[in-house]
């Protein structure tokens, strides 16, 4: 009888900003992470800034952004106001060198999925990515975040 394999489920992840080796060190321990989950990997693309990670998102919307907290004349706040109008918004990781109360308090109250501190923390990479993952591919097809997105939109435009 013959075995026969599933295809393999490419997750994809976009990451926003930061540093040239926050970027490689994030490919380094999302590839060393492939399985995570029998049969997946994850897939990295990266945006510079603001407006190349809007188009990014115009062309597919990844399952997962992780974005620097400061994206050099625009921030975090900006690009999750943009994904809240998406039909299906991806989860939000935000990192930062100075992850203080502050920041994960406000980033987490406005729905953020989570706050990492850099230096990258391998587990904490994986497991922040891996659960963003699993909990946006069961989530029910409803918007919850949009009303949060389109509130922060406004405000922003002001």
């Amino acid at each position: 009888m013959k075995k026969t394999t599933q295809p393999e489920t490419i997750i994809p992840i976009l990451a926003v900003g930061g540093e040239e080796e926050d970027q490689i060190a994030l490919s380094e321990i999302l590839s060393r992470s492939a399985g995570f989950l029998p049969g997946s990997k994850w897939s990295l693309q990266t945006a510079p800034n603001l407006a190349a990670a809007i188009a990014a998102l115009r062309q597919q919307i990844p399952a997962v952004v992780i974005c620097e907290s400061d994206l050099g004349g625009a921030s975090w706040r900006e690009l999750w106001a943009q994904m809240a109008q998406l039909p299906d918004p991806p989860f939000l990781i935000v990192t930062s060198r100075l992850a203080d109360e502050y920041l994960w308090a406000e980033a987490l109250n406005l729905g953020v999925y989570d706050v990492l501190a850099k230096p990258f923390n391998t587990a904490e990479v994986i497991r922040s990515v891996s659960q963003a993952w699993l909990h946006r591919s069961s989530r029910p097809t409803s918007r919850p975040l949009a009303a949060v997105g389109r509130s922060l939109g406004r405000a922003l435009a002001v």
